[in-house]
């Protein structure tokens, strides 16, 4: 290829950038003149259901060479930042910066939220339901580990709705400030993290100390203050955190991924095609659960969780969380 035909591409690419800006802008303008009606019959901003449908559509459009994932994340930073133009949106969390929870956040909302890290799952349900954040995020389960039982727990304490869910990959790497293994003499990580990597650690670092901390991302902290702490942490983590791979995928099955709850004070629109969790208590005697769950086989229901909690209220009584 010459150098007139390089520059002809070129001068092609940046008349299409100043295409793209026209339109984005000419995008938000529309987007603003909505806002102002939603403002005046007083609905919500942020519809999740409208904005699901907009990228449906859009990848059913999609003939590449952008992947549909790509194209997917590229017009959730689009409606993130439009949204940010017309309402903040503060998004509960747990913290701090750099755990999977702030990730699922960020790829569920876009970048453009404003996000506030909280200290601990109950302090998540807790801004929610007073108002203090627009919605919370939760992990809930993990396909290695099981069920979150502290968050199923908190629902029975707090008025709150689900109003989405998120299903993230889970990778874990060896991170430490100069990447170099020989300098390492502790590992920080989750106590979660730490089990998932158990048979890498075992053969790779037998003799290196493993210490707990409150999430992956405190460790990525820690390892940022010290070049002989390593963190068990997440690739986003070690940009935030400014650190380097000892390890890449140290986890010891691939297939892993957890779930996360979006929490709001209200229930989204239904779409048709919804996933519904409830929970209930029973009266303590024979084939109570059997005729609670009766209805749902009669109407060709499918459950895809159940799972049982001590009420806490009276010793042997449970309350029963179903996903269905």
């Amino acid at each position: 290829m010459s150098d007139i035909e390089l520059q002809k591409l070129r001068d092609e690419i940046d008349q299409i950038d100043r295409e793209i800006l026209i339109l984005l802008n000419k995008r938000a303008s529309v987007a603003l003149k909505i806002a102002e009606i939603k403002k005046a019959k007083e609905i919500a901003y942020y519809d999740p259901v409208r904005e699901k449908k907009l990228i449906n559509k859009l990848l059913e459009l999609n003939k590449g060479p952008f992947s549909n994932e790509t194209i997917k994340t590229l017009f959730r930073e689009i409606l993130s930042a439009t949204l940010a133009l017309q309402e903040s949106q503060k998004i509960a969390y747990l913290g701090p910066e750099g755990t999977f929870t702030h990730l699922a956040a960020i790829k569920y909302f876009g970048s453009f939220a404003k996000f506030e890290p909280q200290e601990s799952i109950k302090s998540i349900f807790e801004s929610v339901e007073k108002g203090l954040s627009k919605f919370g995020i939760v992990p809930i389960e993990n396909s290695n580990e099981g069920t979150v039982t502290y968050t199923l727990d908190m629902f029975t304490q707090y008025e709150v709705k689900i109003s989405g869910e998120i299903i993230i990959p889970i990778t874990h790497h060896l991170l430490s400030l100069t990447g170099e293994r020989e300098k390492i003499k502790k590992i920080y990580s989750h106590p979660h993290a730490k089990a998932q990597c158990r048979e890498w650690l075992n053969k790779n670092m037998p003799n290196i100390p493993l210490y707990d901390v409150a999430s992956t991302a405190e460790a990525a902290r820690q390892a940022c203050l010290d070049e002989e702490i390593a963190a068990i942490a997440s690739e986003f983590a070690a940009t935030l955190y400014g650190l380097k791979f000892i390890a890449k995928h140290i986890e010891d099955y691939k297939n892993n991924y957890t779930r996360f709850f979006i929490l709001s004070k209200t229930f989204p629109n239904k779409t048709g095609s919804d996933k519904t969790s409830i929970m209930f208590s029973l009266q303590d005697k024979p084939g109570a659960l059997y005729n609670a769950l009766k209805p749902f086989k009669e109407s060709d229901i499918n459950l895809t969780k159940i799972e049982s909690r001590p009420a806490k209220m009276r010793k042997w009584e449970y309350i029963f969380f179903v996903d269905f």
